[in-house]
């Protein structure tokens, strides 16, 4: 199950509910974690850079980080464990395929469902403003004025490019359990296709 939006979207608290309440083990294996504790810190954030441009050094490296990380999600997932994945997709440094359909052909055959986590920019900024225990600096906020960064206008416009899904939760409308409780019902229904999609159209 892989979670796409931009930081501060939800996709953490929905994973954290995910783990907590479905069955059988759900293994977290999401951009935070391969970021802060798989990525050497002079290459940080690694695969969770943002777009933009601000760190050539990086951005070379995000194609092959990414194939490992979804090589790594597909053997999780071959080994009959759950995966959750919340992680934020850009094209900005990605393999000529693009980093959403190099995913899907890297899943194929695997169940594989893609969930669009979206929240307006307005209740995005007002998590940042109001910041997270643990998470201090972490995210930039707004200015002065209340202008909102370029960066984080940036991700609000490129993670949900091409926008094909299986699900799509707005997390300023519904609570982590209500998203989580969603996603369950859409695993209870028809074979997820969004990465057939995406692997159809690389």
């Amino acid at each position: 199950m892989v979670l796409n939006g931009p930081p501060r979207s939800g996709k953490s608290s929905i994973a954290a509910v995910i783990q907590e309440t479905f069955d059988g083990p759900w293994m977290n294996l999401g951009v935070d974690v391969f970021s802060r504790h798989v990525t050497p810190p002079r290459y940080r954030p690694g695969m969770g850079l943002r777009p933009g441009g601000e760190r050539p050094d990086i951005e070379r490296l995000i194609p092959a980080l990414y194939a490992a990380f979804y090589d790594s999600v597909a053997a999780h997932s071959r080994q009959g464990l759950n995966v959750v994945v919340d992680v934020g997709h850009h094209d900005g440094y990605s393999s000529p395929l693009g980093v959403l359909p190099d995913a899907a052909r890297r899943l194929r055959g695997l169940p594989a469902l893609l969930v669009g986590v979206r929240c307006p920019i307005e209740a995005i900024m007002r998590r940042r403003d109001a910041g997270q225990p643990g998470r201090e600096g972490r995210y930039a906020t707004s200015g002065p004025g209340g202008e909102i960064p370029e960066p984080v206008l940036r991700w609000q416009r490129q993670v949900h490019l091409p926008g094909i899904y299986d699900l799509e939760i707005d997390t300023s409308a519904v609570t982590p359990e209500a998203a989580a409780a969603m996603i369950r019902n859409c695993l209870a229904g028809p074979a997820p296709s969004a990465f057939r999609q995406l692997a159809d159209s690389a």
